[in-house]
């Protein structure tokens, strides 16, 4: 998303709460001495989900501080991902996939869905503050296209009517089940598996290997 034009939503401040703070320094503890840097994504992530789904500036400043970083390197990171919203987005953050693999699985039919039952366009956010709509390139679980993404839960092998189910159970207060909207079991192949049919030997071979 684009910076926020409105300062006026802008927090004059942010911390991170202590228990954040214990999560920042655990991800920090992963890298190197002298390459605290490496987290900032981590670290990006973590205040935008601590501050409702969004990352204002205030936040960026935080986590500069965090990792000792010049804030610009870490805005340069926080407007260059499309993960990171720079301005407020609703309850429900809908993203529905359109690059290659979901477009060919009928992803437009997907968005078209979405923006129909929402009554918003791509990057608006519902009046009573429930819902965000924004289009991605890609979320990365091609293998069950056409894949959209709320809240950091995946669904998958969408179609339109579960696309519509899905969000009239939240409107309704309700916790769709993620995953799979077929009866595929996670990422198998979709008419069920056809190798590897029973346990390895405990070493990581499959059945009848040496």
């Amino acid at each position: 998303m684009s910076a926020p034009t409105d300062a006026s939503a802008q927090p004059r401040t942010f911390a991170f709460t202590p228990e954040n703070v214990k999560k920042a320094k655990a991800a920090v503890a992963t890298y190197p001495k002298g390459r605290q840097a490496s987290a900032v994504l981590a670290l990006l992530d973590l205040a935008q989900r601590q501050n409702g789904g969004w990352l204002p500036r205030a936040a960026m400043d935080a986590v500069a501080g965090f990792l000792d970083m010049p804030p610009m390197r870490v805005y340069e990171v926080g407007t260059f991902y499309t993960m990171f919203n720079l301005e407020p987005v609703g309850r429900h953050h809908v993203h529905v996939c359109t690059n290659v693999s979901c477009w060919l699985r009928g992803s437009d039919d997907i968005l078209a869905t979405c923006r129909n039952a929402l009554g918003i366009g791509v990057g608006e956010t519902s009046a009573d503050g429930w819902f965000t709509l924004s289009e991605t390139e890609c979320l990365g679980a091609c293998v069950n296209a056409p894949v959209m993404m709320i809240g950091g839960d995946y669904y998958e092998d969408m179609d339109t009517g579960t696309a519509t189910a899905i969000l009239t159970e939240l409107k309704n207060g309700g916790t769709p089940r993620p995953g799979p909207q077929s009866a595929r079991r996670a990422c198998e192949p979709a008419g069920g598996l056809t190798t590897l049919m029973g346990p390895s030997d405990g070493r990581g071979n499959a059945p009848g290997a040496s």
